[in-house]
């Protein structure tokens, strides 16, 4: 029960990365708010949780619209009266459109950092003053290793959406460090979820991503859920504007 009594607001909490993190949390006392574009999947995470004697909500909306994420986080609160996490976890990787900059169409462009960067910043926006009223909290954005290193294939849109995520980490934990709001990025590797699935169906693809990782696998979804509840937690109280590196040591090579 290490989020006991703590309300926590997830993006992409339908499915993958995301679900796992609701469950986890709940698991660990918390009450979620589990957001999603899509609403089936997003009421399939709270079924879920709630077999499981947990507390969730499902809200549905688009992240990169301002209104929806203020309506979804004030359902939320509404509900369970209180806000102690963000958890940014959703995104989008679209090796198939999102290319080089010389390949990338614009209106692609805009899509992914829409999601994946004004979205965190939207979430922030509207949440952290509900993280203040609460006495302080945590927020928990989700980066990558593609903002830590160059790759020969490219998905410039959201290597560098997840770049200025880490920037915005740091500028949110240094300005709200004294009301007691926590901010921090996981950088994951490659994870077995369904926005990697496409790419990892060919034998020969995903043995060559496992050749690159020294732990010679490719993550469970759960082994991030834990990272993040570990932020979440007051275990890391005296963390803020730290990178947490995911990976199988694979940007350590």
């Amino acid at each position: 029960m290490r989020l006991e009594g703590k309300v926590a607001f997830i993006t992409g909490a339908g499915m993958g990365q995301g679900r796992e993190g609701a469950l986890l949390f709940a698991k660990e006392g918390a009450s979620v708010i589990v957001a999603d574009i899509d609403a089936k999947a997003a009421k399939e995470t709270v079924a879920m949780i709630e077999r499981r004697g947990g507390q969730a909500l499902g809200v549905v909306g688009d992240v990169s619209k301002e209104a929806d994420v203020k309506r979804l986080i004030a359902a939320g609160v509404k509900r369970f009266r209180g806000l102690h996490v963000l958890y940014n976890n959703a995104g989008v990787l679209w090796k198939d459109k999102d290319k080089s900059v010389l390949d990338t169409k614009e209106a692609d462009w805009d899509r992914v950092q829409a999601i994946n960067l004004k979205g965190p910043f939207l979430v922030m926006k509207h949440g952290v003053p509900h993280l203040i009223r609460s006495g302080g909290g945590s927020i928990i954005n989700v980066g990558s290793v593609s903002a830590l290193a160059g790759f020969t294939v490219a998905q410039d849109s959201y290597t560098s959406a997840k770049g200025a995520l880490i920037a915005l980490t740091k500028s949110i934990a240094i300005q709200f460090a004294r009301q007691n709001v926590r901010c921090n990025i996981i950088h994951p590797g490659i994870i077995e979820t369904p926005m990697q699935a496409p790419y990892l169906k060919d034998p020969a693809k995903r043995k060559s991503f496992e050749d690159g990782i020294p732990l010679g696998r490719i993550a469970h979804p759960r082994e991030i859920a834990h990272v993040a509840l570990f932020l979440a937690s007051d275990e890391s109280s005296y963390v803020t504007g730290a990178e947490i590196v995911a990976d199988g040591g694979f940007t350590a090579q």
